[in-house]
């Protein structure tokens, strides 16, 4: 299947901005010392919701071609930072900067790389399934619990967050934190996707949706390895709906 010529004109305008984002970001942290914890979220909101807001102005139809190409894309975004090529492009280092905590190094890009391969994993099969069911649109509520609810645990953790608890991650013996306002913020965020979108359940559905998809995924996210809470909001939430959807 061909990939219409809109799809790319998004693309290109999309990454554009992203680079730009990051850019800024970069020299926020180099030069104003901003927190990476602050711009890498920042990041984050602008790689979710960019392409969102582009699609009012730049539509194109969606299909398993596009879908693929944007794998591709976001790899291929990835690369442009590994250290044989951000240490000779400056303007590339300086974008780097934006998304690498101190706490994560070496790991950083590992890390990232890891959890884009582990998430598509996992959403895939969901899109697919989802779509045999005609309940794609619920595939939003998980989306938009990790795109918004995780983006904000964070920053918000970091600027109110006085009760914190240990997690772990992959490849290193070394502990992080999460605070339980960070995970209020994911709870939140599900509960309110969960409304959003309450047309596509039964009265017996939403009841089950809204009493156990914020708890689950909260859980997803609070005992996720470190830089990998994606895919575990995906598979935990994906799974719980589901389950709910076999209900009357």
């Amino acid at each position: 299947m061909s990939i219409p010529i809109e799809y790319w004109l998004h693309h290109a305008v999309f990454y554009a901005l992203l680079f730009w984002i990051h850019y800024l970001n970069g020299l926020l942290v180099i030069h104003w010392n901003l927190k990476v914890n602050y711009t890498r979220k920042i990041n984050h909101f602008a790689f979710f919701f960019l392409p969102v807001l582009l699609l009012s102005i730049i539509e194109y139809p969606y299909s398993a071609a596009t879908f693929l190409m944007d794998m591709v894309c976001a790899f291929t975004f990835l690369t442009c930072f590994m250290a044989p090529v951000r240490n000779r492009i400056r303007p590339l280092f300086i974008m780097f900067r934006s998304f690498d905590r101190p706490e994560d190094r070496p790991l950083t890009l590992t890390w990232l790389y890891t959890q884009f391969i582990a998430s598509y994993s996992v959403l895939i099969p969901l899109l697919m399934y989802f779509e045999s069911r005609d309940m794609l649109p619920l595939i939003m509520i998980i989306i938009i619990a990790n795109g918004l609810g995780d983006g904000l645990a964070e920053p918000v953790g970091i600027r109110y967050g006085k009760r914190k608890y240990t997690t772990y991650a992959l490849f290193t013996q070394k502990k992080y934190v999460r605070s339980y306002i960070g995970s209020a913020c994911v709870f939140i965020t599900t509960l309110l996707a969960v409304l959003a979108f309450q047309q596509y359940f039964t009265p017996a559905q939403l009841v089950a949706a809204l009493i156990t998809l914020p708890i689950l995924i909260t859980l997803a996210e609070a005992f996720s390895p470190h830089t990998w809470d994606s895919p575990f909001i995906y598979g935990v939430g994906g799974m719980a709906m589901i389950g709910i959807s076999f209900l009357g």
